[in-house]
């Protein structure tokens, strides 16, 4: 028959099943269904976990870097103990542990004395042998100091690792003989961080005042670059980060006060001020005295006096004994009664010796008085940092009035009066002095709108935003995997598995032969009037589970089809029989 020579010649024309392994492989899955869905799932599940992982992962941080072997030893061993998962990086230089435990960890360790690192305190002093040498002593004292030094630059945010090399001063009984102390400092800096000038000057600063007999001239300070951070001398100009800084600071105090109340008045948009410092940072002394007149009305202070006197002759003198009967005055001489010329023989003989007397005395009298000169001394330390003197330009911006022709907004320069009245308030916002010299120029000028200025940054731009979205992002890329693994992979190899197909449909008249079904659905009944078995194909191969149904539903639907066309006109269909049953015959 034809169908048997069909069946026949497919059956030649079927190529021989391969005997490699993984043909092999493939066929042992395919009779075992439920092997394949575990593997597959498996695989699934696999994927997720790393997507998590993935996602939920926490970043590591640098925990200790530059670690001496044995501090490396002693670290990790305690990491282990903890439990705590820890990676190296840079070349096995630097440890590194989650994100979220690098303080905890830091503060634990350090509680257990690690990392003791390759600087050794003054602790080195504790363990000291007994009849250990001088010279022995003083190298370790030296190592002891030059590690609290780098400890304490250690310390420090920007500086990674700190190593310092002393060289003490040698004292002599002979001045010329004598050596002062030098020092050396090498910083090692975080990626990205720098050390401004006035961090370098406290750390010259510090180190300076560490170590005896150490001028801050004395201290050099190079980065791990080899770059020089320390200014031999003080610099060429005689000026550090610090006082460079306070320049800078003071201009900008007088440039807020001049914008500051200028802003409610113009705009602050249409307010420009820069202000020019000239400080005295000189340190002086000055003493003075001087000497004047003394003026009237003030009367002048006596300093010393010095009388002598000298008298010469044959006067009578004072003579007595001190006390009151040499204080009292003679009586009375009695009346010359008796011999009245006696008595004035007597008082010529009285007067005569008293003139020849008086022309022999003499008196000396020398007086020597000292005044004190008017004299005034002042002492007077000069503060440094003293402005000296102050310069300000102020641009002030057109205002903006309505034109009355065009009814536009334009710009129109301000008059004399405001002009005036805004000159006053910058003179006394920076406190102008005439005496001092200082200089206001207020100026009014349109401001050039630049559009193509760069806008601010939006909200979105903003890292803390940015970090939180990358966050999101991962954990939706990691949803979108997850559905697209179900919906691809474990949705379609879960149905092929896990659907029953269709029970056949009953068989039809026998000698009844009809092709069914579309391209893809077809289906052949059998001249015995049988369908063939659900499933098989044409070459005898068992057909998809989902194929199979698609046929099945097929044949149902074109059968009832027939059924119903033969009802509705039974001679066609009876025409059509015969017409199978003759070509049958012949």
């Amino acid at each position: 028959m034809s169908s048997g020579a069909t069946a026949t010649g497919s059956s030649s024309g079927r190529p021989q099943a391969s005997t490699s392994p993984f043909a092999r492989l493939t066929q042992q899955l395919r009779g075992s269904p439920l092997v394949a869905l575990l593997i597959v799932g498996a695989a699934v599940i696999a994927v997720v976990i790393a997507l998590l992982l993935w996602a939920g992962g926490s970043t590591y941080r640098v925990l200790f870097s530059n670690l001496s072997e044995a501090d490396g030893g002693q670290i990790i061993a305690e990491l282990d103990s903890q439990q705590v998962p820890y990676k190296f990086s840079q070349g096995g230089q630097a440890l590194m542990v989650p994100a979220d435990r690098v303080h905890t960890l830091r503060l634990q360790l350090a509680a257990q004395g690690l990392p003791q690192g390759g600087n050794v305190g003054l602790e080195l002093m504790e363990n000291q042998a007994f009849g250990i040498s001088q010279f022995a002593e003083q190298v370790n004292y030296q190592r002891g100091l030059e590690g609290e030094l780098s400890r304490s630059m250690e310390s420090l945010g920007p500086v990674a690792d700190a190593r310092v090399h002393l060289a003490l001063a040698k004292d002599s009984v002979f001045v010329r003989q004598r050596e002062p102390a030098k020092a050396s400092v090498v910083l090692t800096l975080h990626p990205g961080r720098s050390l401004g000038e006035g961090q370098v000057d406290s750390i010259v600063h510090l180190v300076a005042s560490s170590v005896p007999d150490l001028n801050a001239e004395a201290v050099t300070v190079v980065d791990q670059a080899g770059s020089l951070l320390s200014t031999p001398d003080g610099g060429a100009l005689g000026l550090d980060g610090t006082q460079l800084d306070y320049v800078a600071e003071v201009e900008r105090a007088y440039q807020r006060r001049i914008e500051t109340i200028l802003a409610p008045i113009l705009g602050h948009q249409n307010v420009k001020a820069q202000v020019t410092a000239q400080l005295d940072f000189s340190k002086r002394e000055e003493t003075s005295e001087r000497y004047g007149p003394n003026q009237p009305p003030n009367e002048a202070a006596v300093r010393s006096r010095q009388t002598s006197l000298a008298l010469n002759g044959t006067g009578d003198l004072a003579e007595g004994i001190p006390g009151a009967l040499s204080n009292t005055p003679p009586g009375t001489a009695a009346s010359p009664i008796a011999d009245p010329g006696q008595g004035e023989a007597e008082e010529g003989a009285d007067e005569a010796p008293a003139e020849g007397a008086a022309a022999e005395q003499r008196l000396n009298r020398d007086d020597v008085v000292n005044y004190e000169v008017d004299r005034q001394v002042s002492h007077v330390q000069h503060r440094r940092g003293q402005v000296e003197r102050l310069s300000a330009a102020v641009v002030v911006d057109y205002r903006e009035t309505l034109d009355e022709e065009s009814g536009e907004r334009v710009p129109a320069p301000l008059d004399d009066e405001e002009m005036a009245q805004i000159e006053r308030l910058v003179r006394q916002a920076m406190g102008f002095s005439a005496a001092r010299g200082d200089q206001v120029a207020v100026v009014n000028s349109p401001f050039t709108r630049d559009d193509d200025a760069p806008a601010e940054p939006a909200w979105w731009q903003q890292p803390e935003l940015q970090q939180l979205a990358f966050t999101l992002g991962r954990y939706l890329l990691v949803g979108i995997a997850i559905l697209l693994l179900y919906l691809l992979i474990l949705r379609p190899f879960i149905r092929r598995y896990t659907e029953q197909p269709l029970p056949a449909p009953a068989a039809p008249a026998p000698g009844f032969q009809a092709r069914v079904g579309g391209d893809d659905d077809d289906r052949d009944v059998g001249e015995d009037g049988e369908p063939g078995e659900p499933g098989e194909a044409e070459d005898g191969e068992a057909a998809p589970p989902r194929r199979r149904k698609r046929r099945a539903t097929a044949y149902e639907q074109n059968l009832n089809d027939l059924r119903e066309m033969a009802q509705e006109d039974p001679r066609m269909v009876s025409m059509i029989v015969r017409g199978w049953m003759s070509k049958n015959d012949g």
